[in-house]
């Protein structure tokens, strides 16, 4: 006796990553990437792709209002998202990455696993301590951003034997975590924080970063207005 077959389950992650079929007309045949005007992670994505002279379509987005085309390819329709033909990316560390193995020249990541690994811990301590007090800085009450700024402070200070290690942060070379750290220095002192002279290494760092012109391409028309422009 044949068997009945057994039903078709659908794998739920199957379709993780891929680009729903459009609800508008508009079909996207290069490298696209919806952004915020200013906001740290957005502004990592689009430093990832000036350092690599990736050409791409930006557009920028209030995350208050997104467009229809945002809502359709992302479930949470936040930004950044990156859209590379059928592939549909929405988290800011899985897109740098992924940007990093697409175009592989120059790497922004370290060949060796504990080079690599340092960098990544590197960014994962950015991301969760020292973004979070920009969150707070931002968007909280009084109190709260002036304690999210001396903290915020007393951290970059403790970190500069880290900056006077090398030529870059955790590595001789460019990586991921200069793109996630170099949007924050930007807006440090839009930010109110101001740093003592035996911390100037952090300020030289982000200098070497900013007179690059890849570094200038980055930038939306609202974070040139953060502050001085370099020379």
């Amino acid at each position: 006796m044949n068997r009945p077959a057994e039903p078709k389950i659908p794998n739920p992650l199957a379709a993780w990553g891929k680009r729903k079929a459009p609800t508008s007309t508009r079909v996207r045949n290069v490298l696209t990437l919806f952004s915020g005007k200013d906001d740290l992670d957005s502004h990592r994505v689009r430093l990832v792709l000036a350092a690599k002279g990736v050409s791409y379509d930006l557009i920028v987005v209030d995350p208050a209002d997104p467009p229809e085309d945002l809502i359709d390819l992302n479930p949470y329709s936040s930004v950044p998202t990156l859209v590379d033909r059928d592939l549909v990316l929405y988290d800011v560390k899985v897109i740098c990455e992924y940007l990093d193995e697409r175009y592989p020249h120059p790497p922004l990541m370290p060949v060796d696993p504990l080079s690599r690994a340092r960098v990544r811990l590197g960014i994962a301590r950015i991301e969760r301590d020292w973004f979070q007090y920009v969150e707070t800085i931002r968007h909280g009450t009084r109190a709260q951003a002036e304690t999210a700024r001396k903290r915020l402070r007393e951290a970059l200070i403790a970190s500069v034997p880290v900056f006077k290690a090398s030529k870059f942060f955790l590595n001789p070379e460019m990586t991921l975590a200069d793109c996630t750290l170099a949007p924050l220095v930007w807006r440090l002192e839009h930010l109110g924080i101001d740093l003592p002279k035996d911390a100037q290494v952090v300020l030289d760092y982000g200098e070497r970063i900013f007179r690059n012109p890849g570094y200038m391409r980055s930038l939306t028309e609202d974070e040139k207005t953060l502050r001085a422009l370099p020379a």
